[in-house]
């Protein structure tokens, strides 16, 4: 299925954030981003490099900031998935469709598009070993905060496996490399596969 398909499933899939997610995304395209689809999630880019995505679960919708620790985030509502582990990713949730706040949305909008034009982008520091035989990617951990299912998944498999998917993003030295090799590796991680099966043809 193509990304424009998966985009318009997620914004007509009947859920409770429906009337929200759909105003999200309105607004978003009111600025210069492109729309995409990454991670399970409408994804919005400037050159390439991902700004914001939208996101809907079960108990809130809202919008998640890739570089969202460099915003100034005034009004204080940007959450760490997980606190002392995600570095750069921020949450702004909401549990309700009604009285969003559209103009102070929209700024912290244009505030991510311009830092992110202006080449802004939290240094991270080298991830603490989990174990002795691998270190675990911010990404990765940020991802398990958002997916509990790909995060069983991960430790279920082999410490081998377990290491090469997590080196596997670690070796990749710019962040857009890491994110586009996240996006790689869940499927394999979800199946329980090999990194190998990258580098096999279908």
């Amino acid at each position: 299925m193509d990304r424009q398909q998966l985009l318009i499933e997620f914004f007509e899939a009947d859920t409770i954030w429906k009337p929200g997610v759909n105003i999200l995304r309105e607004l978003a395209l009111t600025t210069e981003v492109s729309e995409t689809y990454k991670w399970q999630f409408p994804t919005y880019t400037i050159g390439g490099k991902n700004v914001f995505a939208l996101a809907s679960f079960k108990e809130w919708f809202g919008i998640w900031f890739f570089q969202g620790a460099l915003l100034s985030d005034p009004l204080k509502v940007l959450t760490n998935a997980q606190e002392g582990k995600t570095k750069a990713m921020r949450h702004w949730k909401f549990d309700s469709n009604d009285s969003l706040p559209l103009e102070d949305i929209l700024a912290y909008m244009d505030e991510a598009i311009a830092n992110q034009k202006a080449g802004k982008v939290v240094k991270s520091a080298k991830p603490k070993p989990v174990n002795k035989s691998y270190t675990l990617p911010d990404l990765l951990i940020t991802a398990f905060a958002n997916d509990k299912e790909l995060q069983a998944k991960f430790y279920s498999l082999s410490p081998a496996r377990q290491r090469n998917h997590a080196n596997y993003i670690n070796e990749a030295k710019q962040e857009n490399t890491k994110l586009t090799r996240l996006e790689k590796i869940i499927p394999l991680i979800l199946k329980g596969r090999p990194i190998e099966d990258l580098y096999t043809k279908k």
